[in-house]
């Protein structure tokens, strides 16, 4: 009963909304489909973060730098987080 993004495809070429483009660079697909490729999308996330000092997937940072919210906005939601390190990140996002 599982859905494959095949599946979603169909449906969006179906209904006529179907759009396709090319990935930039630096973008990733990920398969995740079983516990080895969920692992190694795991280590993957983990050695791209810590090499290059960014977090991956951080959508307060993303609305930060695309001017979404404010510097006060970006505080006001990272303070209830910076036990995790993920707080702390936010509050450094310059």
């Amino acid at each position: 009963g599982e859905l494959e993004i095949t599946d979603v495809n169909r449906e969006y070429l179906k209904r006529g909304k179907l759009k396709v483009g090319v990935f930039d660079r630096g973008t990733a697909w990920l398969d995740t489909g079983t516990i080895q490729s969920l692992m190694q999308a795991g280590q993957f996330v983990q050695v791209i973060e810590e090499r290059q000092g960014m977090k991956i997937g951080a959508i307060e940072e993303v609305a930060y730098r695309m001017g979404y919210i404010d510097k006060n906005q970006l505080t006001k939601i990272a303070e209830p987080l910076k036990k995790s390190g993920y707080g702390e990140y936010l509050v450094n996002i310059s």
